[in-house]
């Protein structure tokens, strides 16, 4: 470890590679957390199934791959195949638990993440997967520095889904349904909302966004039916140290969370690379803890 901290201080040009891949990494992750923060912050559901969604979005672009589509000529596919498949389980699952108690929601989306965990095993088979997307790497400071063209395009991606997200949530009339209904379902029905209809498309449209971004993490990393629990730990990290609501919070936090995620792996070693998010998770409950008991403090 020491080692490479030496090497970090020697060859400053390797923190440039490390910032690099962790903020184009970090705006994948930023996508599936805004799905969740939706899904969290409209419906009060926290979705363990979001990690699962991306790999399975990853799954079909690489099937859509062998069959002669580009993946990233599949992403509008994908996240079309993975609106209705989040509207179905909406139907199926969500709608009977969102008045439900918070063991229940877990209980049912954990649940979700095991049978779809399952079922991209039988699909596929266990091995691990790309989607090849055909694209060159370039190499700068004299071959020091990488970049694989791949993570450009889906650095780019990432902001054109986000803003394009962020503007239909402010500007067409389903994006104010859910806005209203975030902020009072009750006052948002009485208005004339259907908020059942919000909720299923809240869903399905978080279903979708996590599709999108695992066809970004099949081209730019692997992917296998088992590999889910770890994006969505990086999901719940980001919205929970974010806060509700926060999309510059989110934005921030998605891209410090590559960043942190690519030092820790060439510090530490590349098994703690993914141990990163679980430990920032632990210490982002811990200072929630705190800040709340302060509160109490205050308030009493």
């Amino acid at each position: 470890m020491l080692d490479n901290l030496d090497l970090l201080l020697i060859a400053p040009v390797l923190n440039v590679q490390l910032l690099l891949d962790g903020l184009f990494i970090g705006a994948i992750f930023v996508l599936a957390a805004y799905g969740l923060a939706l899904v969290w912050g409209v419906m009060n559901v926290k979705n363990l199934a979001q990690g699962e969604y991306v790999i399975m979005g990853g799954y079909f672009a690489w099937h859509l791959g062998t069959l002669g589509i580009h993946p990233v000529l599949s992403i509008p596919i994908v996240f079309a195949i993975m609106f209705v498949f989040g509207w179905i389980v909406y139907l199926l699952v969500i709608k009977w638990v969102i008045t439900r108690d918070l063991f229940t929601s877990l209980l049912a989306t954990f649940g979700i993440a095991l049978m779809v965990q399952q079922g991209l095993n039988l699909a596929y088979g266990p091995e691990v997967r790309t989607a090849d997307s055909g694209l060159g790497t370039h190499s700068l400071f004299g071959g020091l520095v990488t970049v694989a063209e791949i993570k450009i395009v889906s650095f780019v991606l990432c902001v054109l889904l986000a803003a394009s997200v962020i503007l239909f949530m402010k500007t067409s009339r389903m994006g104010q349904a859910i806005r209203a209904t975030a902020q009072d379902p009750r006052a948002a029905k009485i208005m004339g909302i259907d908020t059942e209809r919000v909720y299923a498309f809240t869903y399905a449209l978080n279903a979708a966004i996590c599709g999108a971004a695992g066809v970004l993490v099949a081209m730019v990393w692997v992917i296998q039916p088992f590999y889910g629990v770890v994006h969505s730990i990086r999901a719940f990290v980001i919205v929970t140290a974010a806060g509700l609501g926060n999309i510059p919070g989110v934005i921030i936090t998605g891209l410090g969370l590559g960043v942190a995620e690519q030092y820790a792996g060439f510090v530490l070693g590349a098994e703690f690379q993914q141990a990163t998010a679980l430990t920032l998770l632990v210490l982002v409950l811990i200072w929630r803890q705190i800040q709340l008991a302060k509160h109490r403090m205050v308030v009493q």
